[in-house]
């Protein structure tokens, strides 16, 4: 783990991402304190959804859309 000052950090930001970008954490110091740490970005990708996992697991109502009951549309028609 390399630790600059700010100063260099502003200097040689190209070659410490390079460092970061090949697995190296760089943490950069302001008088000699640690205030942040540069780190490799790791894309979460979200795994693809499979279409039809749920089927069989649930129906839904005939009555689904259906008007609601006045009482509760009133409450939604209020403004």
């Amino acid at each position: 783990m390399q630790h600059v000052n700010i100063h260099a950090a502003k200097t040689q930001l190209s070659r410490l991402l390079d460092a970061v970008a090949s697995g190296e954490e760089v943490v950069i110091a302001r008088a000699g304190k640690p205030v942040a740490r540069l780190v490799p970005f790791h894309d979460a990708k979200q795994p693809r959804r499979l279409l039809g996992t749920l089927a069989g697991k649930f129906t839904v109502p005939d009555d689904f859309d259906d008007p609601l009951p006045d009482g509760i549309q009133a409450d939604f028609d209020q403004r």
